[in-house]
């Protein structure tokens, strides 16, 4: 006779009374409640008016969210369920269950809030003894935008849509004054129709007059570029009294091109190139970590595709950390944000930068990567200094760094939690959302280090 354990689903049993004893004593779940009743949520209190019906507490709904996005749970209506259906948010949640709209409206409103603690997670981390700084690791990685890249228009297919526009506009207004003399087709609305490509063609008109401004902002961005390459290249002349060899750099030219685009969806979002070939609308989301814990100390997004312009933003930003938090010493990029400007701004921060100068092979020979150390320069420049020390054998291994500093935190947030998209629309917006991902990473992060 066979011997199994009795299932019974009638008998009503009671859960223990105490939201304390449902999880295990070493539980995610009750280090984010820990970090967040040691985080100052001043700012998001006093935003609340004190009247109307009572709220949910900030601590509640910020353990809610952070929970979710460290466990990979996005969506503001399936945290409303998990509220339900998990032991874990149930214990974060003190078993209340906000519902998606409020949980959507909190995390909208006070992403600037939730920006601020970003800085306050770090000291902690640094408290425990996690966090070091010293030599940290710069990339980025493409994330879709919540818009289809299909709902993109290029500024020349909507000319040609508003000179069809027109054509058809012409047509029913040739309807309507001859409507006395004419039937009119059946189901026709002559107004409807008029009033509906009125409207698409205010929308195309509002479309193209905001490619024309991105098309204005680039000319002189790239004016400015121009005049300073001719600058320099007349200067050079002028102190060598010979003409610069190679080709000149090319003007550039104004006005909108015609394959520039804006998607109707999300307006600040750009076609990028993504892992794996193609194109797709993303936004690049950009993190600096830290070689020795993988906490991620500074964030952001950017719509550019390329990582080249990112360096000096992040330098600003590492320079407004507080002191407390210790130095950076050298900074680890890869070839996509090499530049001799980039080398420079590094230095004049204080930073000692290790940027790729080009792309290497992934498989060199021995000879290659046993060869003997040139010997250092005299005087060099930042320039000189960097190539010299990514020759040697100290400056390989510690350049060796990168590839397993931030792109195992991008790996798992994309991979792992399936953060892949943005839920929300916007630059800011998505910065804020960035800002709460990476926020949600450094405290899991944490977690596992004080456990290890």
């Amino acid at each position: 006779m066979s011997n199994f354990r009795v299932s019974d689903r009638q008998t009503g049993f009671l859960l223990p009374p105490s939201v304390d004893e449902w999880l295990p004593e070493n539980h995610l779940a009750r280090f984010v409640v820990e970090v967040i009743e040691g985080l100052n949520l001043s700012a998001l209190n006093n935003s609340y008016r004190g009247s109307g019906s009572a709220s949910y507490p900030p601590r509640l709904m910020l353990g809610v969210l952070i929970y979710g996005y460290a466990t990979g749970v996005f969506s503001s209506r399936k945290l409303e369920r998990a509220t339900y259906d998990s032991v874990a948010f149930r214990f974060i949640a003190a078993n209340e269950h906000p519902d998606h709209d409020t949980i959507a409206a909190f995390r909208k409103r006070f992403f600037r809030e939730i920006e601020a603690l970003f800085v306050q997670v770090l000291t902690m981390a640094r408290e425990m003894g996690v966090l070091k700084l010293g030599t940290v690791g710069l990339d980025g990685t493409k994330i879709h935008a919540n818009a289809s890249r299909h709902s993109a228009l290029s500024y020349e297919h909507a000319g040609k849509i508003e000179e069809q526009l027109k054509l058809e506009v012409a047509e029913l207004m040739a309807k309507a004054e001859a409507a006395d003399k004419a039937d009119v087709p059946d189901g026709l609305s002559i107004p409807e129709e008029l009033a509906r490509r009125e409207e698409r063609l205010k929308k195309l008109a509002e479309a193209r007059a905001k490619i024309e401004a991105r098309a204005k902002e680039r000319y002189e961005r790239e004016k400015a570029e121009y005049d300073e390459k001719q600058a320099k290249r007349e200067a050079k002349q002028k102190a060598t009294g010979k003409k610069p060899g190679g080709k000149g750099p090319q003007p550039p030219v104004e006005g909108p091109r015609p394959k520039d685009q804006i998607n109707l969806t999300d307006e600040e979002s750009r076609i990028m190139p993504v892992s794996g070939g193609g194109f797709d609308q993303c936004y690049n989301a950009q993190a600096l970590v830290a070689e020795d814990s993988l906490l991620v100390v500074a964030a952001d997004v950017v719509q550019a595709p390329v990582d080249k312009q990112q360096v000096e933003p992040m330098l600003d930003k590492i320079a407004a950390l507080p002191e407390a938090l210790g130095q950076v010493e050298t900074l680890l990029g890869d070839n996509g944000f090499f530049s001799e400007a980039n080398v420079n701004a590094c230095v004049a921060a204080g930073v000692e930068p290790l940027l790729a100068m080009r792309r290497d092979s992934h498989h060199p020979s021995l000879d290659e990567r046993f060869a003997k150390a040139p010997e250092a320069p005299e005087n060099p420049t930042p320039l000189q200094a960097m190539a010299h020390r990514l020759k040697t054998p100290e400056g390989k291994k510690l350049y060796a760094k990168r590839k397993h500093t931030p792109e195992p935190v991008f790996g798992v947030i994309k991979s792992v939690l399936g953060f892949r998209q943005f839920l929300l629309r916007g630059l800011q917006n998505v910065t804020g959302e960035w800002s709460l991902v990476t926020l949600a990473w450094n405290i899991k992060r944490m977690f596992a280090l004080k456990a290890a």
